[in-house]
């Protein structure tokens, strides 16, 4: 086994040294670079041999650039080998060291001696360089560039534009990095910089994107019939000027290119060749163009020369000469280019060798401008440039026509008017016109020479002295340096008229106005127009309309929004117009531009608004009705919604208080800001004192019936609330009289007790109280007769429940003593009311054991001042209380006893008692009214 190995072995290293013996190793290595391409021809000799092993390195670092096998075959007059290699970077960023073997199979040769391209990066190269320099590529295009710094220094950064780059390092010195240019670059590139670590280091490269030459519509016409001029148009601009700018040829002669308007270009070949060819060259690429024309079919005159006209009042010569006289034999066609102040006209005319042209109905005094350009009239090509531009003026002539009008304000105003001539009527400067006054009827005639400013004449008949009914006919001529105008008469009608107005609406820019009338008519119509709210000496505008029309659309750059205009339709002016129909509209309606003036008032409980209408040159439009709100301030809350006509609103039935209330008016453009008024609401003081009034009234009259009716029963209400007191009666015909009634009592005894137990203790008693005491107790008494005994009195006081202590030591004899045979004194006085008693409950069981008094004791009637007045009420004052005030009860209104002080007539109830004094008041002023009625 050890045997064989060293066999094989011995047969291989046989076959590799007869290998290199067979296969020659590449001669004669050479490398030629191209620095614009950064090409780098490798040539050589290698024999027979067809495959090759080519390796190149960055000499410095002896990086491996490129390393591949490539086969080739000998040129067969040199023998020699060849092959093109194209760096990545420039080929001036570092040296490149080449070598090339010679491959059969598997088997390869020696490697040829080293080649080595030579950089810029050499240490002998000390500058700071970036490499390419003003490099043109395509756009969409990757560029690599390499910056290789100054002997020494470091390295700082790359950049392209405004992007600092990533960098690849070459050798030593050199670094590379690669940019992508999407976009054409502008007339001076882009940059590429590189810096070093100061800022003096620093360098840098410009970079050229743009596109191959593009060209389209190649064509070539003669104007001389002998030379040639060729046209083409750039379809795309390549974006590269000056020394990389696109070099053009024809016919392989180079062209000295005229820039026309845009991309228009032109070059001019001395001689007619039947076939051309366009070529455009630039360093990204070329184009080619070709045409093919007989000269005879693109013949294109030259501009005319030496243009210039003469001028009447309505026509004009144009002549011409030219530069080349054989154009004198040569069939032209040609156009005289017209232009005035508003038009513009293009007239043609033809002939051999054309030089004039006479250009016919022109206007009077207008300024005009001509220029000319011709072609050939047989294979007509195109036209050629127009001459230079050369103006003329018409010469005077007599005015048109003036159009005349006359508008009456009333039966005896007006004014006589007429338009200004536009430019093309007046023919020459107007001068002045002539109005003329005259009456076919009496010869009579006025003349008024008017200012050439000036357009219109006030006219007053009552100055004017005719006959009735006469006719009077204005007539206007106007006049300019060439004499005076055909006249323009109307007649005067006789009496002013006026319509009723219909509404017109402004639409599409005008006012459709349309009329019916007789079919048969043959004198025409006027359109009038003014301003609605003009009155004298007004602004006025017409137009005539044919008799066959019955509609028009008024248009005017005088109309305004907001105002109202008026139109009129008159039949046969001229004659005496007559007035057919009348409008008025508004070109735009807007909201009023002033509002009402607001007054209110009260009425009861109610508020008036009233507001005068907003003046006619402030409304704007139509108006169409006023809104009414309450204004809270903030918020506006509808009322009312009104017509136009109408003025006043009432709000009923408002609380007490202040409001506020706004009114607006409204057109079809909106409301107005609204006038506004406040008011506060009151009571109604009229109204108040007319129900105080009839409150008073009624009471009145109520008083007044209840007095009339009380006064026709006064018997009966005074039998019913007031009835007489019966008169006390006593035995043995008493008379009454007014005063003090003396009783002579029994020298004996004052007054007989009578014992009775079962007596009740509920009812009055009387108490005995001696004369001795009264006049100790002070009681004032009126004066009585002294030889008379002393006198009884009776008080209406209540029995104390307790017993009565005698005061006298014969006291049960005095109680035995009989009433029979003494005398008592009697005293009558005015029925009171006790103010000051106190009131108490008697005990039954001690009054019991009390003796009792029986007495009768009549009424009697009691007369005073104020007459009879019924007890309200009474009170009780207790005994203890009488000691200690040693007086009697206040309030004495009826006979009391000697032995009680309780009134002889009580009142009958708690109830009574309240009912009387709840009638006390009408007791009051009835016992005035009956005091007269009784008896």
């Amino acid at each position: 086994m050890q045997l064989l190995k060293s066999a094989l072995l011995l047969v291989l290293m046989g076959l590799s040294c007869w290998a290199k013996d067979v296969i020659p190793i590449p001669q004669e290595v050479s490398l030629l670079g191209n620095l614009r391409t950064q090409q780098v021809l490798i040539s050589w000799s290698g024999g027979e041999v067809t495959s090759f092993d080519l390796l190149i390195l960055r000499t410095e670092l002896n990086d491996t650039v490129f390393y591949e096998t490539v086969t080739t075959t000998p040129d067969k007059a040199s023998g020699r080998h060849d092959f093109k290699w194209t760096s990545v970077e420039p080929l001036e960023c570092t040296s490149l060291s080449v070598k090339v073997r010679s491959r059969i199979g598997q088997l390869t040769s020696d490697w040829s001696s080293m080649q080595i391209h030579q950089g810029n990066d050499s240490p002998t190269n000390e500058l700071m360089q970036v490499y390419p320099q003003d490099k043109i590529v395509l756009p969409g295009t990757n560029t690599t560039f390499c910056c290789i710094i100054a002997e020494g220094k470091s390295f700082g950064s790359f950049h392209f534009v405004s992007e600092t780059l990533n960098v690849t390092r070459l050798s030593r010195r050199a670094y590379a990095a690669t940019v992508y240019s999407p976009k054409p670059s502008p007339s001076f590139g882009f940059n590429a910089f590189c810096k070093g670590t100061t800022q003096a280091e620093i360098t840098g490269a410009v970079l050229f994107v743009g596109y191959p030459p593009l060209m389209t519509n190649f064509v070539c016409e003669t104007h001389d019939v002998i030379s040639a001029v060729c046209h083409w148009t750039e379809a795309r601009d390549s974006h590269l000027l000056g020394k990389r700018q696109t070099r053009y040829s024809i016919n392989g002669r180079n062209c000295s290119v005229v820039c026309l308007e845009q991309n228009q270009r032109q070059c001019s070949v001395p001689v007619w060749e039947d076939k051309w060819k366009l070529l455009g060259r630039n360093s990204l690429g070329e184009y080619s163009l070709t045409d093919t024309a007989g000269v005879r079919t693109r013949v294109v005159p030259l501009p005319p020369e030496e243009v210039s006209t003469g001028a009447t009042a309505r026509k004009a010569n144009v002549t011409w000469g030219w530069k080349h006289n054989h154009y004198s034999s040569l069939a032209l066609v040609c156009q005289v280019e017209l232009t005035s102040s508003d038009d513009k006209t293009k007239r043609t005319f033809s002939g051999v060798g054309l030089r004039s042209a006479v250009l016919l109905d022109l206007y009077p005094y207008e300024e005009y401008s001509v220029k000319v350009r011709c072609g050939a009239q047989q294979n007509f090509w195109r036209w050629g440039n127009w001459s230079k531009t050369i103006s003329f003026q018409t010469e005077c002539d007599v005015p048109s026509t003036p159009d005349v009008w006359i508008s009456m304000a009333n039966d005896t105003t007006g004014q006589i008017i007429w338009k200004p001539y536009k430019q093309r009527q007046s023919h020459g400067p107007i001068v002045g016109y002539e109005v003329t006054l005259w009456s076919p009827d009496n010869g009579t005639r006025r003349i008024h020479n008017v200012s050439p400013e000036m357009f219109t004449l006030p006219l007053s008949l009552s100055s004017i002295i005719v006959s009735n009914n006469s006719r009077l006919i204005a007539s206007v001529v106007a006049k300019n340096p060439a004499g005076l105008s055909p006249p323009a008469t109307i007649e005067l009608p006789l009496h002013f008229t006026s319509l009723d107005s219909e509404k017109v609406d402004f639409q599409e820019g005008a006012f459709p106005l349309s009329w019916q009338s007789d079919a048969n008519t043959s004198c025409g119509f006027v359109v009038e127009w003014n301003e609605a709210l003009c009155v004298l000496d007004c602004a006025v505008e017409w137009i005539k309309v044919e008799d066959d029309i019955r509609n028009v659309s008024i248009k005017s750059d005088a109309f305004e929004p907001g105002v109202k205009y008026s139109f009129s339709l008159y039949h046969c002016p001229s004659e005496a117009p007559e007035l057919l129909k009348q409008w008025q509209g508004y070109m735009r309606e807007l909201t009023p531009s002033s509002s009402v003036l607001l007054s209110t008032k009260q009425q009861d409980l109610d508020v008036v608004i009233t507001w005068s209408d907003i003046p006619a040159s402030h409304k704007r439009g139509f108006l169409r009705g006023y809104n009414v709100y309450l204004n809270n301030g903030s918020q506006l809350t509808p009322l009312a919604s009104l017509s136009h006509n109408e003025n006043s609103y009432t709000v009923k039935g408002l609380p007490l208080g202040s409001y506020k209330f706004t009114v607006k008016a409204f057109t079809s453009a909106g409301e107005d800001s609204g006038g506004t008024a406040s008011i506060t609401v009151e009571p109604y003081g009229d109204w108040l004192i007319l129900e105080i009034l009839a409150t008073l009234g009624v009471t009145a009259l109520v008083l007044f019936f209840v007095a009339l009716i009380c006064y026709k029963k006064r018997k009966w209400v005074k039998s019913a609330f007031y009835p007489d007191i019966p008169e006390p009666k006593l035995p043995n015909h008493w008379s009454t009289p007014q005063g003090t009634l003396d009783v002579k009592p029994s020298p004996h005894s004052m007054v007989h007790i009578v014992e009775k137990p079962e007596w009740d203790s509920g009812k009055e008693a009387l108490v005995v109280i001696p004369e001795e005491d009264e006049d100790d107790e002070g009681i004032r008494d009126e004066p009585v007769d002294t030889d008379e005994p002393t006198s009884l009195r009776y008080y209406n006081q209540v029995v104390d429940e307790r017993p009565i202590r005698p005061r006298y030591p014969d006291s049960s004899a005095s109680s035995a003593s009989s009433l029979d045979s003494g005398r008592t004194d009697v005293t009558y006085t005015g029925i009171q009311t006790s103010g000051s008693s106190l009131v108490f409950q008697p005990d039954p069981q001690s009054f019991s054991d009390q003796p009792h008094v029986a007495l009768s004791s009549p009424e009697s009637q009691v007369c005073s001042s104020s007459g009879y007045r019924p007890q309200n009420n009474w009170h009780l004052d207790s005994p203890e209380e009488a000691d200690e005030r040693r007086s009697l009860a206040p309030s004495l209104g009826s006979p009391t006893s000697i032995a009680s002080t309780q009134f002889l007539l009580p009142d009958g109830s708690t109830e009574e008692s309240a009912q009387e004094k709840h009638q006390s008041t009408a007791a009051t002023w009835l016992t005035s009214l009956l005091s007269s009625t009784k008896p």
